[in-house]
């Protein structure tokens, strides 16, 4: 197996000139390098309420010597600002930590393999990036960039890889993307809910997903077609229904997510979201749009 690693690493030549009128010695005079080939990325999305929440890929380490020049991967990170509403923290590549050859084992075809990890507050840190609801904020992405080292001291990074090893087989693009979440805050989130026509709402209404276990705000009633638990029951009015459900977020919650499930008849449904604290997060006008995610993101503190 370790033949064919060789023979497929071959492919990744530079060539470089030499002084000989033999075509065949150009071919041959090559720098092979090494690469990082993504075995699994365990875990891309960083929850900005932990600092311990933890980016984490398992990677295999390939060198001309079959990982016997592997000295260390370092560990760098940079910030894409994703929300320029409350200003720009975008950074450059910044360097957070090595992790050695020793700290990787043999893996099933001889190689070195290991698992590279980087926790939310260590990247905050190395970038000086402060939680004050302006640096960042779900949505935006941490980008993780690794670079081997070897013995000799050559480095190869994302700015050295080549597109015939960054996918493919070899899958070697020495970056990862890993996207800022939160934890929600607790209490009672009110969902005020509109129907013009004044029948009720013809579908399911707004799915809440709190660490796997689902609530409902919808506005049912005088059809009886769609009766989820926790829809809000109206009688029919020509001049127009409302209603209003509380879902509540308990505490140390990890995750809720939100999802509009649309309706037979858009343009008569409308919608407001509110915070514990009462303060308006989402509006949905009349034929504001179909079904979807919400981008509602209340941090805990």
């Amino acid at each position: 197996m370790r033949n064919i690693f060789k023979f497929l690493f071959a492919s990744l030549l530079v060539v470089s000139c030499v002084d000989s009128e033999n075509t065949i010695d150009t071919v041959l005079d090559y720098e092979t390098g090494a690469i990082l080939r993504t075995i699994s990325v365990n875990n891309a999305v960083l929850n900005s309420s932990d600092p311990m929440s933890t980016f984490s890929v398992e990677v295999e380490e390939q060198d001309e010597a079959d990982g016997a020049l592997f000295a260390q991967v370092n560990v760098y990170v940079q910030m894409k600002d994703l929300s320029p509403d409350n200003g720009d923290s975008s950074t450059d590549f910044i360097y957070v930590r090595s992790m050695t050859a020793s700290e990787f084992t043999t893996g099933p075809v001889g190689l070195p393999r290991g698992t590279v990890e980087l926790t939310f507050g260590d990247a905050t840190a190395a970038m000086g990036l402060m939680a004050n609801g302006t640096d960042y904020v779900p949505g935006d992405v941490f980008v993780v960039g690794l670079e081997v080292e070897l013995t000799d001291g050559r480095l190869y990074d994302w700015t050295s890889a080549a597109g015939i090893i960054t996918g493919g087989f070899f899958s070697s693009p020495f970056k990862y993307n890993a996207l800022l979440t939160c934890s929600p805050a607790d209490g009672g989130y009110v969902v005020d809910m509109q129907d013009s026509y004044g029948d009720g709402w013809q579908s399911n209404g707004i799915v809440v997903n709190v660490d796997g276990v689902e609530q409902v705000a919808s506005l049912c009633g005088y059809w009886g077609d769609f009766t989820p638990t926790g829809c809000q029951a109206v009688p029919f009015n020509a001049a127009g229904v409302s209603g209003s459900v509380t879902i509540n977020i308990p505490p140390l919650a990890e995750s809720a997510i939100w999802t509009y499930t649309g309706d037979a008849w858009p343009s008569e449904v409308s919608f407001q979201i509110y915070a514990p604290d009462g303060s308006l997060i989402y509006n949905h006008a009349q034929g504001a749009g179909g079904s979807g995610l919400l981008p509602i993101a209340v941090c805990a503190l």
